[in-house]
């Protein structure tokens, strides 16, 4: 494998319905509506995901866990961050540092980004220090302005384990 540093991008969206749980980075938000998805929706684990398996070269989250397979339906995106931490592993790689952004109206973030950032560190094995979130509102424009949707977007640095 390669020593040299990769960086990798995830972007995720999902459609927000009233009376979904709405779980963001593997924390869970009081909010009015949640992300629908295949699994549990979770768009920032999902971002997340996917900017480490491109940084490590790796097919995409969707690839590798298609929303076609029902043993998929309603799956814990924790689970998918473990399969993703070993596959980079199994390539003599490690994840050094992730920075991720939530777009979306509520819930605001701000409560919950302490508890975000350790739910991450813990998933990819991270020290907290390493590991950023931020909050972005959509600014009543397009679908995430109006509350029906959001988006995650994170960007993964990787290095030789």
């Amino acid at each position: 494998m390669n020593d040299a540093l990769r960086i990798g991008l995830g972007i995720d969206v999902h459609r927000l319905e009233r009376g979904r749980p709405c779980v963001l980075a593997g924390v869970r938000c009081e909010a009015p509506a949640g992300p629908v998805g295949h699994s549990d929706g979770d768009a920032a684990l999902h971002a997340a995901c996917d900017a480490v398996l491109g940084a490590a070269g790796l097919d995409d989250l969707g690839t590798l866990f298609s929303d076609r397979d029902p043993q998929h339906r309603g799956r814990d995106s924790a689970d998918f961050c473990r399969a993703c931490l070993q596959r980079v592993q199994e390539r003599g790689l490690r994840v050094l540092s992730l920075d991720l952004v939530v777009e979306t109206e509520t819930p605001r973030i701000g409560p919950y980004r302490q508890a975000m950032r350790e739910r991450l560190a813990a998933l990819f094995d991270l020290p907290v220090d390493r590991v950023n979130v931020k909050g972005k509102s959509g600014e009543k424009v397009d679908a995430i302005g109006r509350g029906e949707a959001l988006r995650a977007t994170a960007v993964a640095l990787l290095g030789p384990r």
